[in-house]
């Protein structure tokens, strides 16, 4: 790795060098010059830096770590053992700075510009708005648009590129989809604080049939789940069938049924003891499959690339709040 440091245009010696990409002192960057190249001149040469001090700035570094670090030899400067060692702190220190240089010119880069994000409606009612809001603290020039659709309906925009970023449930493994996190929910019956199913720690799908209901309709991934639960339903049963997540929240929280899904979407309700959250265990375990989506062998554009850093960052630790809920 080449380090290039420039030297103001004084005669005040190496206190004044200004270079704007360098962070660390100037003895690490003169140590590392002299080990590449294996001889003082030489790196003397290539940092346009006097010879005298860079031998000054290698000697300062072994007065203060008591050792010797170079040897010299027919072929020029040599590193001794304690050399070697830190070279090797030397190295990661400068490889670090390097990748440092690289975010903060990502971030000079994403100033302005545009994301397009596709989400199923239940991240979008308390986590997107979570993330967007965290991003936009960041990079307040940067527009975010938000379709809220069916996992259905995803994997076509991503893959024709009318969205950066999708966010859904239950998708099928598609070649031109990358998927880039992933987290299993287990599906319940979601009912209100006087519901007689709050104080279960399980249900079946014909115990809840006992009481009103509140059922998604085609088209949202929990209605694939629940299909051949639905299509057994007797037709003078009391149904409501909606689209909407949001929906079968509010009429849940009126007392109006027992409507499901997982706990994405009504985190802060659960939280608040507004809505309980049953899985269903009969006849099985039932899981709903969340994951954040890119179209395979795209690169993402910086601005995207860091907000979907933030969306997994967000997804992670909502995780493992509802483990250790």
């Amino acid at each position: 790795m080449i380090i290039s440091i420039k030297l103001s245009k004084t005669t005040y010696g190496i206190g004044y060098l200004t270079s704007k990409r360098r962070i660390h002192s100037t003895a690490i960057y003169c140590f590392d010059s002299v080990r590449r190249l294996g001889s003082i001149r030489e790196a003397s040469r290539t940092l346009h830096i006097a010879t005298s001090a860079v031998s000054r700035q290698i000697q300062k570094l072994e007065d203060d770590l008591d050792v010797q670090l170079f040897e010299r030899s027919p072929n020029g400067l040599k590193l001794t053992s304690a050399g070697e060692s830190f070279a090797r702190h030397a190295q990661f220190v400068l490889k670090d700075a390097e990748r440092l240089y690289s975010e903060i010119d990502a971030i000079k880069g994403i100033q302005k510009g545009h994301i397009e994000i596709a989400t199923v409606e239940g991240p979008s009612i308390e986590l997107i708005p979570r993330v967007i809001k965290k991003f936009k603290t960041r990079f307040s020039n940067i527009t975010v648009g938000v379709h809220v659709i069916g996992s259905s309906k995803m994997p076509e925009l991503i893959i024709n590129g009318e969205v950066d970023i999708g966010l859904a449930f239950d998708i099928e493994n598609q070649r031109d989809l990358n998927q880039l996190w992933v987290k299993n929910y287990v599906l319940g019956a979601v009912v209100s604080k006087d519901h007689p199913l709050t104080y279960k720690n399980k249900t079946g799908l014909q115990e809840c049939c006992a009481y009103p209901l509140i059922l998604s309709k085609k088209g949202l991934s929990i209605h694939k789940h629940l299909s051949s639960f639905i299509s057994l339903i007797d037709s003078s049963h009391q149904v409501i069938e909606t689209n909407s997540v949001e929906l079968s929240r509010k009429l849940a929280l009126s007392g109006m049924g027992v409507t499901f899904q997982t706990i994405i979407g009504i985190e802060e309700d659960l939280a608040n003891k507004r809505l309980f959250h049953i899985p269903i265990t009969h006849p099985s375990v039932m899981n709903s499959e969340l994951g954040v989506y890119v179209r395979s062998n795209r690169t993402l554009p910086v601005a995207a690339d860091y907000f979907v850093r933030d969306l997994i960052h967000e997804l992670s630790q909502a995780a493992e709040s509802a483990t250790s809920r």
